[in-house]
């Protein structure tokens, strides 16, 4: 959503209107994918994934659309899971 919100909300605001929002939400925009980048390191050391598969995350979080291709292997990961979970 901080994408969107810096690409379609503040450079149109910059250049048609002659509002600079860039900066802030820029700067939001990364912080938020800073943060995005250190939990996702913390769950890949929580949930003893490979480097590969962290590798994947960060490939994911800089490609168009790569979330859908994130989002479908954890889900995958947590069914298998919880499949193999012992009950109680």
């Amino acid at each position: 959503m901080s994408l969107v919100t810096l690409l379609f909300i503040a450079m149109p605001a910059k250049y048609q209107f002659g509002h600079d929002f860039v900066w802030p939400v820029g700067m939001a925009h990364g912080a938020l994918w800073l943060a995005f980048m250190a939990m996702s390191l913390l769950v890949s050391h929580l949930r003893k994934w490979s480097v590969g598969a962290w590798l994947l995350a960060l490939v994911c979080s800089v490609v168009p659309l790569g979330f859908l291709l994130l989002d479908a292997r954890l889900k995958r990961e947590l069914q298998s899971s919880a499949v193999t979970a012992p009950a109680g």
